[in-house]
């Protein structure tokens, strides 16, 4: 196990809800873990009014989102867990001087032997992130001649590509990129990362992983639940920008990447960016019209409520025609997986909530059952990354009695039985790496340009191609009628249900 170097967390926006219902929860298990350093302090900051024991009720001891975890806790441990937080008010803005903040950083480097190494984690919106770095570089908050010093920033990692090289710009402009660490909290999940071990670590998959037997891969990444109360933000995102160029891009680089020299965080992101690379970028206009689907969901009635269509939820405008439903058709130009398509979707208002990697094999060139369905039930292998996380191999088997009828039989691996062993959550293993310099699973600045390469000509298109359509689905189904007609020749998309053997056909309205 790596070593966990004493240190400070310093987070901006700190009075924001990500801090208390994901932060400050995964900290408090690395904590229980006894994963947390000697030691260790948080400061948060943000322009809230609060003082030290303020910021500690708030995100500790009377928080409802650590209710459940601290309820066989000794309260002498949660205490203890409270007292490494602080708290640091900014003022009426971030855009301010960080005299103050330097000197309360100090006291606390000082009296808690924390070694200079500070990690700075901006929870606030992206529009602050240079704000922040100038600032504390301004303060000499960011040099490195005493103690390390690194920058975590959440998503969106710009709004295009133009954006995202400003952004990138900005921020190395202030802090070397070795010390930028961009999070997606996709990448903090076990079935993900599992990606590389089942491709790498077993020749059971790698000989067969290319072009010469895989017929196509489909990725589906479906949410139950409407925009909620982040209509206004949705509107101006949609689908494909919230979901598709960062988390289901970052699953498709793992899927399509070389063998890494090693495990060094270098050596998988190097190789990851390279896969990104290889993407075809669709430019024509018929190509976008014929690989592309977006929608929106309808007004419908499920299990007997009636829920809003996309138009009329809060802060969307009623004309809108930002997609809550896309999916794409692409292939990778390079020797492993010329002429393999891949089919990605991500959507609202499904009928259930699940991510998925299915790869379709071919089947045999030579049908040797061919009185059978044999030939039209291809071998799959499934990688189920939520919710019943875990790997089903589907397979021919025969069945008992005379001739060859042939059915599809299950082989399948989860988490869950997994007893003894803990699974982290995303964002506890991400600060865990991050506390400890480990990059793996974090983006780099060509990384996320390569992503927005890729996507931009698709959004461009959308915008303002000629006879672009917006299609809609009622909510609680699988999307509109025609989407099966991007896999036209190959069959229909699998419907997952919320079990990781659900056949397709089969799922719960939940």
């Amino acid at each position: 196990m790596k070593k966990t170097e004493n240190q400070m967390l310093v987070i901006f926006g700190a009075s924001g809800d990500l801090t208390a219902r994901k932060l400050v929860p995964a900290l408090f298990n690395l904590f229980m873990a006894k994963q947390l350093p000697g030691n260790f302090v948080v400061l948060g900051c943000s322009r809230s009014n609060m003082d030290d024991a303020a910021f500690r009720d708030r995100v500790v001891l009377q928080s409802p989102y650590l209710a459940k975890k601290t309820k066989e806790v000794p309260s002498e441990a949660i205490k203890a867990f409270a007292q490494l937080f602080f708290y640091q008010d900014l003022g009426g803005s971030y855009d301010t001087d960080y005299t103050a903040l330097r000197t309360r950083v100090e006291a606390l480097n000082h009296g808690h032997h924390t070694e200079g190494n500070i990690m700075y984690y901006l929870s606030t919106p992206p529009t602050l992130y240079e704000t922040i770095a100038k600032n504390l570089d301004a303060a000499q908050l960011s040099t490195q001649n005493n103690g390390w010093k690194r920058l975590i920033v959440e998503k969106p990692f710009g709004y295009d590509l133009k954006t995202a090289k400003a952004l990138n710009t900005a921020l190395q402009r202030y802090f070397q990129e070795q010390q930028i660490y961009r999070i997606d909290h996709y990448l903090g999940k076990e079935t993900v990362q599992n990606l590389l071990v089942t491709r790498f670590a077993n020749t059971i998959f790698e000989p067969l992983w290319n072009r010469n037997y895989i017929h196509h891969i489909e990725i589906t990444n479906a949410e139950h639940v409407g925009v909620e109360k982040r209509g206004g933000y949705y509107d101006r995102s949609g689908a494909l920008r919230d979901m598709f160029q960062n988390h289901l891009l970052q699953i498709v680089s793992l899927i399509v990447m070389e063998p890494p020299i090693g495990q060094e965080p270098e050596e998988i992101r190097n190789e990851k960016v390279k896969a990104l690379k290889s993407l075809r970028v669709m430019t024509d206009p018929d190509i976008l019209r014929d690989h592309t689907i977006r929608a929106q969901y309808m007004k419908a009635n499920l299990d007997g409520d009636w829920v809003k269509g996309y138009r009329e939820e809060d802060g969307v405008a009623p004309d809108s025609l930002t997609e809550t439903y896309a999916a794409i058709k692409f292939y990778v130009d390079n020797w492993r997986w010329k002429d393999v398509p891949f089919y990605v979707r991500t959507a609202k208002r499904m009928p259930t909530k699940v991510t998925e990697v299915v790869i379709h094999f071919k089947t045999p060139h030579h049908h040797i059952f061919s009185g059978t369905d044999m030939h039209s039930q291809d071998n799959k292998l499934v990688i189920r990354i939520q919710p019943d996380e875990g790997i089903l191999i589907k397979f021919g088997v025969k069945v008992p009695g005379q001739g060859f009828h042939v059915e599809r039989a299950n082989l399948d691996f989860y988490y869950s039985s997994l007893a003894e062993t803990h699974v982290m959550e995303a964002y506890e293993r991400l600060l865990l790496d991050a506390m400890q310099g480990d990059a793996t699973l974090y983006a780099r600045a060509d990384e996320v340009e390569a992503a927005w390469t890729f996507v931009d000509p698709i959004l461009e298109y959308w915008k303002n191609g000629e006879d672009v359509r917006m299609y809609g689905y009622a909510a609680g189904v699988w999307g509109p009628e025609n989407a099966d007609d991007l896999i036209e020749g190959i069959g229909l998309w699998r419907n997952p249900g919320p079990n990781l053997t659900d056949d397709p056909g089969f799922c719960v309205l939940c």
